[in-house]
Order: structure tokens, then C-alpha cells, then sequence
């Protein structure tokens, strides 16, 4: 008997699954899918990600660039680039889900001609000098340790007049980009572009605290191409040695800043309250209900002395009597409620000069 519910328990599931296969296969044909054999997958109890962790160490990285050297010039290329995978997403071209990064390598007497994308790029020169970065027609030099905008859509090139290899890491916002579908590059028929700014041109304009007379005043990015390592390195280390009074330099800005924000998202009943709140208590009589308060004092003092003979008697054994306002706990409630909205009249009262 057993054997046979089970075995008909068996088929009725084989035949409800086989059932929602073909409606499956039914409605694949006019382009949906149901959600509930994946709603699991899409609404996650807590943040999923491929991520994987990885580290990349420069001495094997660098032996392995040098390589890519004799295997393509950087015209086959046009960029040669190693890319940095996470091991979580091997193929898709991105170091986080947001982030591409890899490691450029150019070689003495090569240019990476000009071009331009949405993607914006920031470069970190990892070894060498004697190559330049053109943006926007300033040429900026590359040196260990400099790090240079490129911002989306800047005509930029890459060249190397010098004698030694030169490598910086590229990280751009590609995958970001890729998601919304926002890809747009060009090329430009001269592999070079024209320079009218002299190296560090940009730095000298707006990186001294001097706005220059017809600069643009908002801009969506920084106008600095080249941050050098030899101006950066200086201030690096005074802020090192000076952080600590820096910070507590700041706190008590940073702690006006957060209380006018807060005033200004406050609304006007809010901001009423908060005076109100910081006004002292009269203490003086109420006006207008003088007998209202004389008679909450003359409660309070019996209360006070019907307590305090409970007490005493408790103490000789007795049962004491019971508080004379005990057996009215609402009526306490309400004098003690109108009492304080008498106390927030008086302030206002008060507040508007009233007598």
C-alpha cells in the first residue's frame, strides 16, 4: 500500500514538472520567462558578488610587460595594454564590476596615436620617464610616481622620445560605462595632436590657489592634467607629519558646517520649536490663569505630604494612608499637561516682549 501512494506520488510530480516545462517552452516562444524560477537569483537576502579577491606584483608584471614588447608594437595595438582580470570574471575585461584596469607599456621612438572616448581614464606611472601624455593639447611628461586625468571625451596620445621603457597603470570606468550602453570613440587622422601648452601648464594655472582671469568657474572635473610626484611628494609628507592638528583644526568647522545644514533642511515649525526649546522657563506667575497654577501647587502639595505620612506610617507598622490624588491619575495627567502648555505660552509670550 505504501509502495503504491509513493509511486503515485512520484508520477504526479514528474507529470506537474513535465506540465510547467511545456508552458515554459510555451512561452519562450513569445519572449518571457517566468519569474518565479529566479526570483531567488534577483532578490538576494544580502549583496552577492564574482568578485574575488587578487594581488599583482609589479616585478612579475614588469618582466611579463617587456615580453609584450617583442610580441606587438604599439601601432599593431594601438594601446598595450595587459589587462588586470579579477579571477572572479576571467573574459570581461574589468577588474571590478564598475572598473577596468591594466598595465601600459611604450617603448623608446613609439606613439599610441590620438584619440578620445566617453570612458574617463586616470593613469599611475608605475617605472621610467621620458614619455609624455597629450591632453587636450597640453603634453604632460611622465615620471615614476605622477598621476594624470584624463577626462571623458579628451583628445589624448601617448608617445616615448625618451631612452628607457616607461609603464603606468590605466584605470577607466569602461565596464560603468558598457553597462548603460554609452560607448562612443573616435580617431583622429593625425596620430599626434597639435600642443599649444607647455608641460605642467595646467598645474601652474590652477593648482597655486589663483584662479586665472576668464577660467572656467564649474567644472565637472578636475582642470589639472599632471599631478607631479615631485610637488605632490612635499605635501605629502607635511600633511603626515602635521595630520593630527589638522584634524582637530577642522573639527569645529566641520562641526558648524553639519549644524547649518541641518538648520537649513529643518522646516520653519521645526526651527520655532528648537527657540522655543532654548528659552528659559518663566518664573515668574502665568499670566492670564494665575489660579490654574496656585491650584496645581496646592495638589502637588498635598500629594507631597500624603506621601510622605504613607511613608511614616509604613514605617510604624501601619498601613499609612493612601496619596489623596492616588485615586486620580487622570486628573494628575491633565493638570500636569495643561501646566506645560501653559509654560510653552509663557515663553512665546515672553518671546514677543509681552509683559
Amino acid at each position: 500500500m505504501t509502495l503504491a501512494i509513493d509511486t503515485a506520488q512520484a508520477g504526479n510530480k514528474h507529470n506537474i514538472t513535465g506540465a510547467r516545462q511545456a508552458y515554459y517552452d510555451k512561452i519562450s516562444k513569445y519572449h518571457l520567462a517566468p519569474l518565479w524560477e529566479v526570483l531567488k537569483g534577483l532578490v538576494t537576502p544580502e549583496p552577492k558578488t564574482q568578485m574575488q579577491p587578487a594581488l599583482w606584483k609589479f616585478p612579475e608584471i614588469e618582466k611579463l610587460m617587456l615580453e609584450a614588447g617583442d610580441v606587438i608594437t604599439a601601432e599593431e595595438a594601438e594601446r598595450r595594454v595587459l589587462v588586470l582580470e579579477n579571477p572572479g570574471e576571467p573574459g570581461k575585461s574589468r577588474i571590478t564590476n564598475t572598473l577596468f584596469a591594466g598595465i601600459q607599456l611604450i617603448l623608446p621612438g613609439e606613439i599610441a596615436d590620438a584619440h578620445q572616448h566617453v570612458a574617463s581614464a586616470i593613469r599611475f606611472v608605475l617605472k621610467g620617464k621620458g614619455a609624455y601624455t597629450a591632453v587636450e593639447g597640453e603634453k604632460a611628461e611622465m615620471e615614476h610616481g605622477d598621476f594624470i586625468i584624463t577626462a571623458n571625451w579628451a583628445p589624448h596620445d601617448h608617445g616615448n622620445p625618451g631612452k628607457e621603457p616607461v609603464m603606468w597603470l590605466d584605470v577607466l570606468d569602461m565596464p560603468t560605462i558598457n553597462h548603460f550602453q554609452a560607448s562612443f570613440a573616435s580617431h583622429f587622422d593625425e596620430k599626434m595632436q597639435n600642443v599649444n601648452h607647455e608641460n605642467g601648464d595646467s598645474f601652474e594655472r590652477y593648482a597655486t590657489g589663483v584662479l586665472p582671469d576668464g577660467a572656467p568657474v564649474h567644472l565637472n572635473r578636475s582642470p589639472v592634467i599632471n599631478y607631479p610626484y615631485a610637488k605632490m611628494r612635499p605635501i605629502l609628507e607635511r600633511l603626515a607629519a602635521e595630520g593630527v592638528e589638522v584634524e582637530r583644526r577642522d573639527v569645529p568647522r566641520i562641526e558648524i558646517r553639519r549644524q547649518r545644514r541641518r538648520h537649513r533642511a529643518a522646516t520653519p515649525r521645526q526651527r520655532r520649536r528648537r527657540v522655543v526649546q532654548q528659552m528659559p522657563r518663566p518664573t515668574r506667575p502665568l499670566p492670564r490663569q494665575p489660579h490654574l497654577a496656585r491650584d496645581l501647587a496646592r495638589r502637588d502639595d498635598a500629594a507631597r505630604r500624603d506621601r510622605a505620612a504613607h511613608r511614616a506610617g509604613r514605617r510604624r507598622g501601619g498601613a499609612g494612608r493612601r496619596p489623596a490624588l492616588a485615586a486620580h491619575p487622570r486628573l494628575l495627567r491633565r493638570a500636569r499637561a495643561a501646566q506645560a502648555g501653559l509654560a510653552v505660552r509663557a515663553a512665546r509670550h515672553l518671546a514677543r516682549g509681552g509683559r
